[in-house]
């Protein structure tokens, strides 16, 4: 399976969210130390009702858990973007 549809798939089981953007930016980290591991670098935006009343903190190890046995063999570094359904 593809890294991005990999990534996709467990956040949509974890999060039902109703928005799901990842952009794969790890061409921009080429010769980047961590990039030489294989990981990449992505860049994610989701909004799903589970971040309701959640910090920024909290939500960002939601999405840490979801995705933990893939880092950093698969990813390197996560920009994350999180938000609840009521915060659009």
């Amino acid at each position: 399976m593809e890294r991005l549809e990999l990534i996709e798939n467990r956040l949509r089981s974890a999060f039902a969210p109703e928005t799901l953007r990842i952009t794969d930016e790890s061409h921009l980290h080429a010769g980047h130390t961590g990039a030489k591991s294989g990981g990449g670098h992505f860049s994610l935006t989701i909004v799903s009702r589970h971040f309701k009343n959640l910090t920024t903190v909290q939500r960002h190890r939601l999405i840490y858990d979801a995705l933990k046995d893939l880092i950093p063999k698969e990813i390197h570094a996560l920009s994350i973007h999180a938000l609840a359904t009521d915060e659009l």
